[in-house]
């Protein structure tokens, strides 16, 4: 150990410890400030290839119109070609409540439309005068076909 810092100290380098547990222990001359630099360097590089996964969410009624459920679905639709999970929510108020089925209806119809491009992550529970489900986008979903060409 006293030469192996002896020499690190000659060279104008640190003594790194790189495998504590190993008997006997792996050390390595290097510069440490240089070492964490690059460390950091990759770290940020890494960073910016990833994706962050958004959750964004579609709010129906049980008795949205037929117009109106087309264009949610647009939406819809946009969001997870874009990468991002879709929360879908059907807000019951007063008497819609005992009518839990018209969402249930509601959000089959959704899953269904958006099945080319999503899968359904968590299936529909309700919560309170909510029903939930979340659905996230397909893998690899099929390239659209280009118009004009």
């Amino acid at each position: 150990m006293a030469q192996a810092l002896e020499a690190a100290s000659r060279q104008n380098l640190d003594l790194v410890e790189v495998a504590p547990t190993a008997v006997p222990p792996v050390c390595r001359l290097m510069d440490y400030g240089k070492y964490k630099y690059e460390q950091t360097k990759k770290e940020r590089e890494a960073k910016k290839n990833q994706k962050q996964v958004l959750m964004r969410e579609i709010r129906l009624r049980p008795k949205i119109g037929e117009h109106d459920f087309d264009a949610k679905a647009r939406t819809a639709r946009k969001l997870l070609e874009d990468g991002d999970k879709v929360k879908v929510t059907v807000m019951f108020r007063g008497r819609e409540n005992a009518h839990p089925e018209l969402g249930l209806r509601l959000i089959g119809r959704m899953t269904e439309r958006l099945s080319d491009v999503a899968s359904v992550e968590k299936e529909p529970a309700r919560e309170g005068a909510r029903l939930h489900a979340i659905v996230s986008p397909l893998p690899n979903p099929k390239p659209k076909p280009k118009e004009g060409i």
